[in-house]
């Protein structure tokens, strides 16, 4: 709900697995979900990838999964420009930001990063390309 008016022209498609119950600290990890969403909203604001069809809708999938290892999987993915590898590697870095100064803190992966690593002992993994978006996966135990 909090999201949904910047969603508006965005579609989002919803595939949410059957999961078991997951001792975490929700409003941490309702912290993660938003910032996670918050970014792709930002990167899709600066347009689709240019490897991807362009006739499609800016588009965030969002789907869960259960995976091996009593382990569940939370999906955010997004259709826009991606980022190079050079960025990849520093966005869980606490102040490194892509966005212009005055629009952003550089916070919000880091601290996703360590709410979900550090105090839940799962791992948040990120992967992008040029052109192509990107997926953050957030694996919890359950």
């Amino acid at each position: 709900m909090i999201v949904q008016k910047r969603l508006s022209a965005i579609t989002v498609i919803k595939d949410y697995a059957n999961l078991p119950w997951v001792n975490c600290y929700a409003g941490e990890i309702n912290q993660v979900f938003m910032n996670l969403l918050l970014n792709a909203i930002d990167a899709l604001s600066h347009g689709i990838g240019n490897k991807v069809d362009q006739t499609q809708n800016p588009t965030i999938w969002i789907c869960t999964e259960v995976l091996a290892g009593n382990q569940v999987a939370i999906r955010i993915a997004d259709n826009g420009v991606g980022m190079s590898s050079e960025v990849l590697g520093k966005i869980f870095d606490p102040f490194f930001t892509t966005k212009p100064v005055g629009k952003g803190t550089g916070l919000g992966l880091s601290i996703s990063y360590q709410i979900v690593v550090e105090q839940h002992g799962g791992k948040l993994i990120c992967k992008s390309e040029p052109g192509e978006g990107t997926e953050f996966k957030i694996m919890l135990f359950y």
